[in-house]
């Protein structure tokens, strides 16, 4: 994405973020990784919201945020003196994620492919169904049948898809029994990534949907 200037440092922060696929604290990416990210690095990332990140104890939880998904989609550049094989083997693994093994694994983005459950539509459902993908996407999401899950993490497993066609989707699942769409009742909560993923819906704005209620 032109004009984030994004150091390889940076990107590599949101390959390490993409593998993991779920909110992961600062300490263990050090164990577990040799990963340090640094407060000018997660400020960086947060304020592009391309990593969600919260303060967890001394520590922090970060989480690849929807428009890092998004960004995954398109070329990062590891381009950092004295370690060029690091940043070919990094250029080399995420385009071929995104190039070829995205197309052969039946996913449609690379959210859906780093997803910890699978979130590709039913067989039984008629190929290409949208509504039938909002759906799955939601029961990875969702901790239970009915927990609320934001339109803010659900948005990034559709990014291939134009934002009209999504909303409509959601609009027509809205009309579904056991479906409820709604606002955040504390607004105060909200953050610019789920004011920008709300959908327009029975005059209000809308961050929240549960299935299953």
């Amino acid at each position: 994405m032109a004009g984030d200037d994004l150091t390889a440092s940076e990107s590599a922060i949101l390959v390490v973020l993409m593998a993991e696929a779920r909110e992961v604290l600062s300490t263990e990416l050090r164990d577990r990784y040799g990963l340090v990210v640094r407060k000018p690095q997660r400020d960086k990332l947060t304020h592009l919201h391309y990593v969600a990140s919260r303060k967890s104890g001394p520590t922090y939880a970060l989480q690849l945020d929807d428009k890092g998904w998004v960004r995954m989609q398109s070329d990062l550049d590891f381009t950092l003196r004295g370690a060029s094989a690091l940043g070919a083997a990094l250029t080399a693994l995420q385009a071929h994620l995104r190039d070829r093994v995205l197309g052969r694994s039946g996913c449609a983005t690379l959210a859906e492919l780093f997803a910890l459950t699978d979130v590709r539509a039913p067989a039984a459902e008629p190929s290409g169904s949208l509504t039938a993908r909002v759906v799955s996407a939601y029961r990875a999401l969702a901790d239970e049948p009915g927990a609320w899950v934001s339109l803010r993490r659900l948005r990034p497993f559709l990014a291939d898809v134009p934002r009209d066609d999504v909303d409509e989707a959601l609009r027509r699942l809205s009309r579904s029994e056991g479906v409820t769409i709604a606002p955040e009742s504390n607004q105060k909560t909200l953050t610019e990534a789920d004011v920008a993923a709300a959908l327009r819906l029975g005059g209000q704005e809308n961050h929240l949907l549960a299935i299953g209620v």
